[in-house]
Parts: structure tokens; sequence; C-alpha cells
């Protein structure tokens, strides 16, 4: 059986070859793509927990981005093509230092920082490390405080030393496959799976035990790295836009009230008849509102009306 699980993995592997460059930071190889002009304002984008950077290119985002943004987007650790050592514990914080390494590496400086679902914990932390180091945040469908999650007691299972290993490579890469179509109704719920992601999302890498393993330590790590990260919310000054999708199954969109009324300075978004994945819907409008961030980090007071859905970004006092 797992004979048979390595060869498929190298096939995928082979089907799906890396998209980007690849940077070596502290044992870590890391998959990443730039786009956008040179001379353009930095960008960085993280994916969240079971994806990869594709997601953020597929979804059309990226390259909205790139018209205005110089655009630096990643596979975190385990994701993608970027590796994940295991005698490291890879919770957000630990990502935050690996990224800001990177940046270091590839010569950005006081970048926007962009994230998605799990990677909103790794934007936050990559603030609350250094805030001098970062321009401005988006976060779109975060998870910022604790909550009872049984489905994120679950997929933890995978990360039990041992009989993790026996699953990913056994049980987990089927039953996640028979998983997917459901698991992907049910994050763009209320709206139907775009045929883009039908067409081109490379399913397969998904249910690598490398990726599974990935999976799991995220979901093991999110609860108690939302209560770790919630202690610097109040004491983060730079500028903040935080969008929801009112519709989100899989993360409530109180989560986004919640997190503006623990950061005043910053602005929040609910848009209507969307859900978890809502940069597939609003890539346009998300890039708006990164560009406004960024003019608030200039002291430029840009009108409200340029903000998705009537939202403001307000600099800190």
């Amino acid at each position: 059986m797992e004979v048979l699980l390595l060869l498929l993995v190298a096939l995928v592997l082979g089907r799906n070859p890396p998209i980007g460059e690849f940077l070596d930071i502290n044992g870590v190889r890391l998959h990443f793509i730039v786009r956008g002009d040179p001379d353009a304002p930095p960008l960085v984008m993280f994916h969240g927990n079971g994806t990869f950077l594709q997601d953020l290119t597929i979804s059309g985002l990226v390259d909205a981005a790139a018209n205005k943004f110089r655009v630096i987007c990643f596979d975190r650790p385990g994701f993608g093509h970027s590796s994940r050592p295991r005698t490291v514990i890879w919770g957000p914080e630990r990502q935050a230092e690996l990224f800001c390494a990177a940046l270091t590496r590839l010569g950005i400086e006081r970048p926007l920082v962009f994230g998605h679902s799990w990677g909103t914990l790794v934007a936050l932390a990559m603030a609350a490390r250094n805030s001098n180091r970062v321009k401005g945040l988006i976060l779109v469908s975060g998870y910022y405080f604790p909550t009872w999650r049984t489905d994120v007691w679950v997929a933890s299972v995978a990360a039990i030393p041992l009989i993790g290993d026996v699953l990913r490579y056994t049980i987990s890469p089927i039953s996640s496959w028979l998983a997917l179509p459901l698991f992907a109704k049910k994050t763009f719920a209320p709206k139907p799976v775009p045929e883009v992601v039908k067409k081109e999302y490379p399913r397969l890498m998904s249910i690598r035990p490398s990726q599974l393993r990935a999976v799991a330590e995220d979901s093991a790590f999110m609860l108690p790295s939302a209560a770790s990260i919630a202690m610097s919310y109040r004491r983060l000054e730079c500028p903040t836009a935080i969008i929801a999708g009112r519709g989100d199954k899989i993360v409530d969109s109180e989560q986004a009230v919640r997190l503006q009324q623990a950061m005043p300075h910053a602005a929040v978004t609910i848009v209507p008849d969307v859900g978890h994945m809502l940069h597939y819907f609003v890539a346009e409008e998300i890039v708006k509102t990164a560009d406004v961030v960024g003019l608030e980090d200039s002291g430029n007071r840009t009108p409200a009306k340029q903000m998705s859905h009537g939202a403001r970004v307000r600099s800190a006092r």
C-alpha cells in the first residue's frame, strides 16, 4: 500500500510541477511566485489550510493584484511544493519568523500582507512580531478567537505521531479524496463551486501524505494559536482591513466583527451572499481594499467609497 501511494505521489508531482521559484531558508525549501512590476509596492500573500498558492492564482486574485502591486505568494511549509521539517513546531509565529527571513533574503521591505483563512494567523503573527516590518494587513475569512470546533479535533488526529503516520499512508488519502467534493461545496457555499476550480485546481496534490500532515498540524495548532495571538491584537497599529463572507460555513463571520472590536483602528467588511472562499468572487474589491490600506499607511485620507462595500481603514492613533 505504501509503495503504491509513493508511486502515486511521484505521478502527482510529475503532473503538477512547481510554477515558481525556490528559496532555502533555515532548512526549509520554500516555493513561491512573484508577479507584477518589480518597482510596485510589495504585497505578500498567504493561503489557508489545506490549499496551496494555486488557490490564490486560480481565483484570479494574484493577477488582479499584480496590476497594482509586486505580488509575492508562498506555499506555506508542507503545502504545495514547500517542505516542512518535522523537527519544528510550525505554528503561525514560527511560520512568521520563516517568512520574515525569506522576505529579507528577497530584499522585500515593509510589505502589505494578505492572509486568507489560516493564513491570517501568519499575517497577524508577522505584524505582532515586528509591526514596523508590516505596512498593513488585509485579513480575509480569518479565524481569530478560539471556539469549540469538533471538525478541528477530528482533522488533528493525523498529526499524532505514529498513529498519524499510519493514517496518512493508508486510510487518510482515500477518505480525503472522497470527502473533497463535499468539502469544496461547503467552503464555497452559498455560491456554487466555480468551474475554474473543477477544471484547474490540482486536487490530487491535496491528498499527498506530506500535505495531509501539514493540514493536520495546522488544524491542531489553530485554536491555541488563535488564543495566543489574540493577546497582541490591541497593540497592533498598522492599517488593517478585515473582510468576511456573511455566508461563511467554515468560520463564522462574527469572528471578523470581534477582531474589529479588539482592533478599533481596523475596518471590517462583511460581504453578503458569499462564503469562505470570497476571494474567488470579489478579487478586484480585495485589491482596491489593499490599495486603500497602503495609502492609509502613507497618511493619505482616502474616501470611504474606495473601500469595498463602504468600509474604511483608519490609521491608529
